[in-house]
């Protein structure tokens, strides 16, 4: 096909790198970035002629701020239809979140999937970065009741078996639902979203620190609130890290229960011992 040609009839001609490609070849997704190439370059000649700027505002979420804000939805429902609506919403961007991944992800796909008209969306999340924050939160929710369990069973001579048994709890929620790993890709994407992921991370070290009270009662409470945020990090790190392709899931998880156990028997023979620091730890300045 000569370069210049349509990409169909009677419509504008295709970029320069798109003549090349045999038609045969094209699908549809080549078609739209056709087009959308197309329309990019007509927008492109009128600014050029005109002098003229889009005056659209650029997502917030995208913006880089010197204090990021936390992204929430616009309402929370309180009717029990409005509750299935936005469950509805959120199990279907989980399902498109895995299938197609946020870079895909749009909001009016979400609703189609969900049955729910696009207003119906946006009274509920002002745009995808929303929905996700949304998501992880919902996680973390998910996370902390099993938490609560297994601060039952602390103080106990037993602790570590219990430790074992919530890791690989955790660890077959990661296996088995691939969106928590999408769900916490996405939440890097932006400043808002990485702001709005600690501010969760946070409230959830909360939880693991008052775990940690009952284990090491004479370490600091600032120091055991640390250990909390490092623990709910590397956890959380570890988890996302054992389900990427080529990696041994049961490898990994069993390097992060070392990490676990000689972490915290570390900090457990030191509160036994007054709070004080082991020897290969530097000291504070």
């Amino acid at each position: 096909m000569p370069l210049g040609s349509s990409c169909d009839e009677g419509s504008s001609p295709l970029p320069v790198w798109m003549g090349a490609i045999p038609e045969r070849h094209r699908d549809t997704r080549t078609t739209a970035a056709c087009h959308r190439s197309v329309a990019t370059s007509r927008l492109l000649d009128v600014e050029a002629r005109t002098g003229a700027r889009s005056t659209r505002r650029p997502d917030p979420a995208l913006e880089l701020q010197d204090d990021p804000q936390e992204l929430m939805p616009r309402r929370r429902p309180t009717q029990e239809r409005s509750k299935r609506k936005f469950d509805a919403l959120l199990q279907s961007s989980r399902e498109l979140l895995v299938e197609v991944g946020f870079e895909s992800f749009t909001c009016e796909e979400v609703a189609a999937r969900a049955e729910v008209p696009i207003g119906t969306l946006y009274q509920f999340f002002a745009n995808k970065y929303v929905i996700v924050c949304e998501l992880n939160r919902q996680d973390l929710v998910a996370v902390s009741q099993e938490l609560s369990d297994f601060h039952g069973e602390i103080p106990s001579m037993d602790w570590l078996r219990h430790m074992n048994s919530l890791v690989d709890h955790l660890a077959d929620l990661w296996m088995t639902d691939p969106s928590r790993r999408e769900v916490w890709l996405a939440m890097q994407s932006t400043p808002s979203t990485r702001a709005t992921g600690a501010i969760h991370e946070k409230e959830f070290a909360e939880a693991v620190a008052q775990m940690l009270r009952s284990l090491m009662p004479r370490t600091p409470r600032i120091r055991r609130s640390m250990m909390a945020q490092v623990l709910v990090h590397v956890v959380y790190s570890m988890l996302n890290f054992s389900v990427q392709d080529g990696l041994s899931h049961e490898d990994a998880v069993a390097e992060l229960k070392r990490l676990m156990v000689a972490y915290l028997l570390i900090a457990e023979k030191e509160s036994r011992s007054g709070g004080q620091r082991t020897p290969l730890e530097p000291e504070a300045n």
